[in-house]
């Protein structure tokens, strides 16, 4: 009888098994022989029938099998029956490490190498690509530059394994950093001096000839603006500037906001309603009258003269003649007598005026002369339009101002305009520093037709990038605020300025010789990932 021993990798019965066959050193036996139990068998003494095999002592008998694929054939040793052992179950439990079925070699470290240096390839081809945008748009008016940031992917990493992940690139844009200022030789040109937006329209076709602008709201850091054939505000990348609407009296109205559009080209003359003098009537005079002369414009923008004549008429008494040459009617349009200091009634200040009396034609006196009220009297006169009511506003009772009666011998005036204005053309349009778009006309008036506001995000990083440096709200971005300029966190209006990209050319120049470098590096690592697999398909040669 043959004693129980192993049957050896070459044995028969190690087909019947499903073994495998690997010799020694072999990833799958971890460098070691393995064997098998047999049963011991009589030397050419066959089995009972009914019976099996005596198990060897401390094991049960085992089952009778049918026999294997190669039960049959004939033993090394004459005489001797071929062991025959049924297949056996793996044992339960973890796979040992360098077992075939272990994580650590699961997965082709070999493969992740190449797709963890393809990845790389990938994600500095797209820092490439970002850097190449920004040197393309280092002189872009209002371009924001954008960097790149890596982010590592992992397949697998704990103490003891770390397995090829993967890296990405992804976008790291600079929308609120900001750009070098410099002065433009465009006037209406404007900078943001910090935070904050303009707001602009886009024009998606025309009606009639005027554009009809996208309902959406756009904004941009590009404020090199100019006046376009229709009178509109547009920056070089073709949109247009909004703001809020202004009241004749220049006061914006905040609920609205519009492209700014020039369609006041002529400034309509204003009649004069008001003339302020202030002089001073020479106490010591020798001779009298003294004169001066007051222009007044019809309400058909026509300048007419109205001569002031005041004669002395006692120690602190004047009386003041008003003759206008042009009324239709009557050059002469009244006479009113004035008194100063003690000579009021009641008595005033030394050198001002106390009273108005004895008011002749179309002069029209003041209802109270109490110390502090205006002195100011009116009167009318026809310059074929019809009455023209015009007040001559002379200071205010008891007080130094206006007109004044102090020593010397020549009459000074210190003051005298009027409100009225001729017909005004258009001559020029400018931006002041609280965003007001003011138009300027050639008759010295001026009128506020807009207010630029400035918009604010919480995160402008967040923006959706569009074409000509424009940019959309997104969700992530937080609600646009509208507000004016140096107010609630946005920066000032530098006016006839424009901001330039916030690229950096040596900063790129470095970032482009680091990115060649990295792409270099992972190209070495497909070459050489490469030439392993390749050594490996050649294992079978």
């Amino acid at each position: 009888m043959q004693a129980p021993g192993r049957v050896g990798l070459g044995s028969p019965g190690l087909d019947s098994l499903g073994l495998d066959r690997r010799g020694p050193g072999g990833p799958g036996l971890g460098g070691q022989w393995l064997g098998i139990h047999a049963a011991p068998v009589a030397s050419g003494v066959p089995p009972r029938a009914g019976r099996t095999p005596a198990s060897p002592a401390g094991h049960p008998a085992s089952p009778a099998a049918p026999p294997a694929s190669g039960a049959g054939r004939p033993s090394p040793n004459p005489g001797t029956v071929a062991a025959t052992t049924p297949p056996q179950s793996p044992r339960p439990g973890p796979p040992r490490p360098g077992h075939p079925s272990s994580p650590e070699l699961s997965r082709m470290s070999l493969f992740g190498s190449l797709t963890a240096a393809i990845s790389g390839l990938t994600a500095q081809s797209k820092a490439l690509g970002d850097i190449s945008d920004n040197v393309a748009n280092s002189q872009t008016i209002g371009y924001k530059r954008v960097d790149t940031n890596f982010v590592s992917y992992i397949t697998q990493s704990n103490a003891t394994v770390n397995e090829p992940g993967a890296v990405i690139a992804r976008p790291n844009y600079t929308n609120a950093v900001q750009g070098t200022i410099e002065q433009a030789e465009q006037p209406l040109a404007m900078a943001i001096g910090g935070q904050g937006f303009f707001s602009v329209a886009l024009a998606k076709g025309t009606t009639n000839g005027q554009p009809v602008f996208d309902e959406r709201q756009f904004f941009t850091r590009a404020g090199d603006v100019a006046l376009d054939k229709d009178g509109y505000l547009v920056n070089g990348a073709g949109y247009y500037l909004q703001g809020w609407p202004s009241d004749a009296a220049g006061n914006p109205d905040r609920t609205i906001l519009n492209p700014i559009r020039l369609n006041q080209q002529v400034f309509n003359p204003v009649a004069t309603t008001r003339i302020d003098l202030a002089a001073n009537l020479p106490a010591d005079a020798t001779t009298t009258p003294v004169t001066t002369q007051a222009q007044v414009y019809d309400s058909l923008g026509r300048l007419h003269t109205v001569n002031l004549s005041f004669t002395s008429a006692g120690t602190n008494s004047w009386t003041l003649g008003l003759n206008a040459p042009d009324d239709i009617n009557s050059a002469a349009r009244g006479t009113v007598g004035l008194h100063f200091g003690t000579g009021a009634t009641p008595a005033v200040t030394d050198g001002t005026i106390g009273t108005f009396t004895n008011a002749t034609g179309s002069v029209t006196l003041p209802g109270t002369s109490a110390t502090g009220d205006p002195a100011t009297i009116s009167f009318t006169a026809d310059f074929g339009q019809g009455a023209q009511t015009v007040q001559l506003a002379l200071g205010k009772f008891g007080l130094a101002q206006g007109l004044t009666q102090y020593s010397g011998t020549e009459f000074s005036v210190r003051n005298n305009a009027q409100d009225g204005v001729p017909l005004g053309a258009y001559s020029g349009l400018s931006i002041r520093g609280n965003g007001d778009v003011a138009v300027n006309y050639d008759n010295g008036q001026s009128r506020v037709i807009a207010r630029v506001p400035l918009v604010a995000f919480n995160d402008p990083e967040k923006l959706q990038r569009l074409d000509g440096q424009a940019f959309m709200r997104t969700p992530e971005s937080g609600e646009a605020r509208v507000t004016d300029a140096a107010s609630n966190g946005v920066g000032k209006l530098v006016t006839g300025s424009i901001e330039r990209s916030n690229v950096d050319i040596a900063t790129e120049f470095t970032k482009l010789i680091v990115a060649q470098r990295a792409y270099s590096a992972n190209t070495k690592v497909v070459s050489a990932t490469d030439e392993l697999l390749q050594d490996t398909i050649n294992m079978r040669r």
